[in-house]
């Protein structure tokens, strides 16, 4: 047991450091591709046609294949908190290689939100015993489980529907609010595959059961769709705020998800209970105080001769008379010559 689970976290932490350095080097392919198409914030796709965006895109398949293994080895509950890993990895990468300032109380909240996760992992259930696909897909078929995929996929929808067109571009929660949701179905159907082809491997073939390809199925769907609104998200929003925010409520979907369908907290002490709420609590302290630290983005300019913010020219019109007129009440006569003030000084 103790070594399955020394396997888990070592694959979990491997896979944050991967995946916290794939969200900078996507973002950077991001930028490039933006530069000569439509970004992926307003539904451009340019960004598959450039090389540094598949390097990141590698990067995290790396990371999200260390992370698939680690669900075979540990419980849902030990593996997806340890993505706090990944925060700090992409708050100082984004600090130095995207020059997207980690104020001092953003490291404060990156701080809280590893004690968080800290405190959840030492209390963190052990994993059951599954012996085949069909008793993961009995689990995956209780009414309870139905009834939160039955709100995970609605919420979805109106979030895709309904608010990613008209706010996804000024609310950070809408594009990552996706990701989340439909995030924790990927986590189950990934953890069910893996179960599968663990035990297929030790010689009982899983593959036959129509419920491993159903599995199969769902997971591709959902990691496609996250991964469109990650990379909307990332596109839109400062990654230092992307990253935090989107952990915590992955991590949290991803553990009610994984509480209600492999019932991980049955048997479990009302202390230990107590403590998981409170590294919850931690948790999404620090990612409010990272989203408090966030610097605007900077303004998309799509025309050169907009000002970034009002000033004063001072004219000299044709009969030699001195006045003041601000530059965004309208352009300037053609007849007249620009001095800037300081000139006079």
């Amino acid at each position: 047991m103790y070594s399955s689970t020394l396997k888990g976290f070592v694959l979990a932490v491997v896979s944050s450091a991967f995946i916290g350095a794939s969200f900078i080097i996507k973002k950077k392919g991001l930028r490039r591709a933006g530069v000569n198409g439509p970004r992926a914030s307003v539904g451009g796709y340019g960004y598959l046609l450039e090389p540094l965006w598949w390097i990141g895109m590698i990067t995290m398949i790396v990371g999200e294949i260390a992370n698939f293994v680690a669900y075979i080895f540990a419980p849902a509950v030990l593996v997806t908190p340890l993505g706090a890993l990944s925060i700090i990895v992409s708050a100082v990468l984004a600090h130095f290689l995207l020059k997207e300032k980690l104020q001092k109380m953003g490291m404060l909240g990156c701080l809280l939100c590893i004690v968080g996760s800290t405190v959840i992992v030492l209390h963190a259930p052990e994993e059951q015993s599954i012996n085949s696909v069909e008793e993961i897909w009995a689990l995956a078929t209780q009414p309870a489980f139905l009834l939160y995929t039955a709100s995970a996929v609605a919420i979805a929808l109106v979030l895709i529907l309904h608010g990613a067109p008209r706010y996804g571009q000024t609310n950070i929660m809408i594009y990552i609010g996706i990701c989340s949701i439909i995030g924790s179905l990927t986590v189950m159907s990934i953890k069910a595959i893996g179960i599968a082809i663990k035990l297929t491997l030790e010689g009982t073939n899983q593959l036959e059961y129509f419920q491993t390809w159903i599995f199969g199925t769902v997971a591709v769907t959902c990691i496609i769709t996250q991964l469109n609104y990650l990379n909307m998200a990332l596109d839109t929003f400062n990654t230092a705020v992307v990253s935090p925010i989107y952990y915590a409520l992955f991590t949290s979907f991803t553990i009610l998800a994984s509480a209600i369908m492999f019932k991980d907290y049955s048997g479990q002490s009302a202390s230990s209970i107590a403590s998981e709420l409170c590294g919850f609590i931690t948790v999404l302290s620090g990612t409010a105080i990272l989203h408090s630290t966030r610097e605007p983005d900077s303004p998309i300019i799509t025309d050169l001769y907009t000002p970034l913010s009002p000033r004063v020219s001072w004219y000299i019109g044709g009969n030699g008379e001195l006045w003041k007129q601000k530059d965004d009440d309208g352009s300037p006569p053609s007849f007249i010559t620009i001095l800037r003030q300081d000139y006079f000084k």
